[in-house]
């Protein structure tokens, strides 16, 4: 079993997104559609962007390490398809929810399965650009957790321009 962090990470990282979900799930259809200026227009794009690249960077470190999960039909689902991170894929935030929640409870499941030496394996990372980066997964895992930490701080701040009191980062 790998050290207490990463468990950790996996655990607050959840607590996280649930906390931003309970505030989320309010909104109305048009406070979740809502067009800002930011990179991510809306509040909808940045949960698709989140949960997107967190589901196509799990499934190559599933893959990396070779795990049961693999088949289990998580990924069979074709819940997102590969590599579009800037498309809002959920009819709506229920959908979200229920499909951020699965996939958070996947990732700790995982997490809690991986040895020090699966840390050490190496990930192939295709970007957009089709460039292809090979890293090892421990630090893929530590980014993903950070990757999200960043845009739920973005979320935050649509949420202040929308007047909802908020604090769950």
């Amino acid at each position: 079993m790998i050290g207490y962090e990463f468990t950790e990470y996996a655990k607050r990282n959840k607590s996280s997104n649930e906390a931003m979900n309970s505030i989320i799930e309010q909104l109305s259809e048009d406070e979740w559609k809502k067009d800002f200026s930011g990179y991510y227009k809306s509040i909808y794009e940045l949960c698709s962007h989140i949960y997107s690249t967190d589901y196509n960077w799990f499934k190559r470190f599933v893959e990396t390490c070779n795990f049961s999960m693999k088949t289990n039909n998580f990924f069979e689902k074709g819940l997102y398809p590969e590599r579009q991170f800037k498309t809002a894929i959920f009819p709506g935030v229920k959908e979200y929810i229920s499909m951020r929640n699965e996939l958070d409870e996947t990732i700790i499941k995982y997490i809690g399965k991986l040895s020090e030496e699966d840390l050490k394996k190496i990930v192939i990372i295709p970007d957009t650009d089709d460039k292809v980066f090979e890293l090892e997964l421990g630090p893929m895992i530590f980014y993903m957790f950070n990757h999200q930490t960043h845009h739920r701080g973005m979320i935050s701040l649509y949420l202040d321009m929308l007047g909802k009191e908020n604090d769950y980062c």
